[in-house]
Order: C-alpha cells, then structure tokens, then sequence
C-alpha cells in the first residue's frame, strides 16, 4: 500500500487536522469505525477506512496520527498494543494523550518533564499506551512525538447539557485549576509538533492561560445565556456528580506550554479563553 499520511481516530479533530493537510497538498485518510462516521468524511472529500480497533488493526503506514482513545475499561490500551504487535511501516507517529497522565499537582505549574502520576484509570490507560509506543519506537527506530491534551473547547464542544441539567460546580475559591484548548488550535498545534516537533519529545498542547474550572463553567454560561451553576463547597457539589465527572475535579494543574511556544514556534488563534468562547457561538 502507498506511503501517505494516516490519521486513526477521525472525528472532529482528525476532520479539522485532515482539512488543513488537504489544504497544504496532501492526501490524508481517516480511520473510523462506523459507517456513519466513513459517509461524513467522504462528504467532506477526505478517504475514509473503516476499522473496529478492537478486532483490527488499521493498515495506517508513512506518517500516523493516532487520535483514537483507549477502551473505556481497564488500566491498559490494548488497540496500541494490537497496533504495536503488528510491526506497521510507519516512519512518523504523533499520539495524542492527555493532560491527566501527570495527576493531580495541587495547582502547581508543570512542564512535559513533570512525572506521571496518574490518579485515574482513563489516565493510566494513556500511560500504559505512551510507554508502549516508546518501548516500539525505540526498538524500531520510529520518530513519536507525544501531545499531551487537556479540555478541548470549541462550536459544538461547549457544557449545554450540563449547564441545562443545573448541575452544581465548586465554590471558585477552592475550585482546581483546569487547561484548555480551542479545538482549531488543536488540529494546527498537531500539524505543528508534526512539521517541527523533536522526535521522541513530549508536547503540553494547552493555550497556556488556565483558569479554574469554576471560571470556564461561568463563562461558558454567560456565553449560552443560561443561569451559572451552582457554585458549592466540595462535598456538597460532589454529591450532585458523577463519579466520572468528580474525577476531574480532584486534579489541579497548570501547564506550561514554553515547549510549544519556544521550540515549535507555535502561535495561538485562540490564546485564551475570552477570544476562544467567542468563536463558539
């Protein structure tokens, strides 16, 4: 099969990141795995393959941008090590992964040489999956470029429901901080880190102004013309959330982006989150 560029995982960012590589001359193919998924890329006028990761493994080469979460289940990501096992002709990789591989860090500032300390089983499941992948690439002469992701914002990303259900936030004095990042500064920090990037080097891909996650609540509110939510003291928000939603509310973090800024030389559309919810109406 033709070297060409791979991108597994091809929902709204994969699209925005295949759009870009369409517009610089490039042919990219999305990796999906329904038909629903396959029909709306082609509509688009990118490639679509179709692959149940967990049975499958994509017959991605060249250069691979690995969009595709792990499971929801388990410690582990058994479609990278499905994928790894396969020993793919692939010259360049870039994995996205998330900001939740470092834990909780009280609210301290951290830069990509922070350890990982995951608090999560959906944290550690991207662990597990990066050190595969480096484990691989070091014994196949690979060039990986990790992104580490936090909340990704933008048209059709922001908390409605969650606004309209009234469910209650945490008081902002004791709110944890949170990192975001606009979903069309994702795609060209991808493309960025993929151009210019270091090979075998983590990149925190965030605006690099956090703010708490009381704060983004409130204003995504305002933005919507909806009441803000309850603001409560721990316990008592708690009570009203989900496991899964509580979860982000136990780590605090704030993420240095001089890697992204310095190295790659990457410039923000959306540097923060006053000019970013702007473009989500």
């Amino acid at each position: 099969m033709e070297s060409r560029i791979w991108i597994v995982g091809c929902g709204d960012i994969g699209l925005r990141i295949a759009q870009r590589l369409q517009r610089e001359g490039e042919e990219p193919t999305g990796v999906v795995r329904s038909p629903q998924s396959a029909e709306r890329l082609r509509a688009a006028g990118i490639a679509a393959h179709r692959c149940d990761l967990d049975h499958e493994t994509p017959p991605a080469n060249g250069t691979v941008l690995w969009l595709a979460p792990p499971p929801r289940e388990g410690r582990t990501d058994p479609r990278i090590a499905r994928f790894v096992a396969a020993r793919p002709s692939v010259a360049r990789m870039i994995y996205l992964s998330t900001s939740g591989v470092y834990g909780d860090c009280d609210g301290a500032w951290i830069d990509e040489d922070a350890p990982m300390r995951p608090k999560t089983a959906r944290a550690e499941r991207r662990v597990d999956a990066e050190r595969v992948l480096a484990a691989w690439v070091d014994d196949a002469g690979i060039d990986l470029r990790v992104l580490r992701v936090p909340g990704i914002y933008g048209p059709g990303r922001l908390p409605e429901a969650r606004l309209r259900a009234g469910t209650p936030t945490i008081a902002p004095a004791q709110s944890p901080f949170t990192n975001r990042i606009h979903a069309d500064d994702l795609a060209a920090a991808a493309l960025a880190v993929l151009a210019r990037g270091r090979a075998g080097r983590a990149y925190n891909i965030a605006d690099g102004n956090p703010t708490t996650m009381a704060d983004y609540f409130q204003r995504c509110a305002r933005l919507l013309g909806l009441p803000e939510p309850p603001a409560l003291p721990p316990e008592e928000a708690r009570a009203g959330m989900s496991a899964a939603m509580w979860s982000f509310m136990e780590e605090s973090k704030r993420l240095r982006v001089d890697r992204l800024r310095d190295e790659i030389g990457f410039r923000w559309q959306y540097p923060d989150l006053e000019s970013g919810l702007r473009s989500c109406l």
